[in-house]
């Protein structure tokens, strides 16, 4: 899948680009390619042109597909909605969740994660106040955020979101500066967060602009997704 390895790179010189538009350093800046529903030759040929960050929503279809790879410089990241059935899965096989959104899941995550490791974790926050959308609403983020930091083996990282599709760079802004500013109101209260999980294919460059630290990517990387 020689395509993958232009994708992939197409995107790195996008990231590259806004960063220095907005005098960033572009290492401050990872990428996760988002391999949902992707078959594993995908992200075999991702891996091979040196990605290794790789964010998955299905619980049995990512850890179908990290114990097939077994490779420990691979860093997994839960980035989809969660089930409390689905919790144990996913304490036991990420590195990373990106999608805490209430106390019950924070604590069954906590609860199940291995004795040798600890689990990362960012809350999502439903910046476009969506229905549809998952997230806790920016209102009640400091006390989620306060709840999480005393689990021990929760590392709270940071804040995500997913805001509702914007056509034009300054609309697309718009959220992404708001998760900046709730990240810094909460680092005034001493909580020492570092991630900003924000952008995706079509908004990465806004996001950029916005301060964030973790880009998800996936039809840029991979193409359109194939059907679970």
């Amino acid at each position: 899948m020689p395509q993958i390895e232009q994708q992939l790179k197409a995107i790195q010189q996008r990231i590259a680009a806004a960063a220095s538009d907005c005098g960033r350093d572009p290492s401050e800046i990872q990428l996760l390619a988002v391999s949902k529903t992707q078959p594993l030759a995908a992200l075999q040929a991702a891996i091979a042109a040196g990605q290794r960050q790789f964010g998955e929503s299905y619980v049995q279809e990512a850890v179908s597909k990290l114990t097939t790879l077994h490779d420990t410089a691979l860093q997994w990241h839960f980035i989809g909605p969660i089930q409390s059935n689905k919790t144990q899965a996913i304490a036991q096989h990420f590195n990373w969740v990106h999608s805490i959104d209430r106390l019950k899941i924070a604590q069954r995550l906590n609860q199940q994660c291995p004795n040798s490791r600890k689990l990362h974790v960012c809350i999502q926050v439903n910046t476009s106040g969506e229905t549809s959308k998952s997230g806790v609403a920016p209102g009640d983020l400091m006390t989620l955020a306060e709840q999480i930091r005393e689990l021990p083996n929760l590392c709270l990282r940071g804040l995500m979101t997913i805001p509702a599709k914007q056509p034009d760079r300054s609309t697309q802004r718009i959220p992404f500066r708001q998760l900046y500013e709730l990240q810094s109101q909460l680092n005034q209260r001493g909580f020492g967060l570092d991630t900003l999980s924000m952008g995706m294919t079509h908004d990465l460059e806004a996001a950029i602009h916005e301060g964030a630290t973790l880009v998800r990517v996936g039809t840029g990387i991979f193409g359109p997704r194939h059907q679970v």
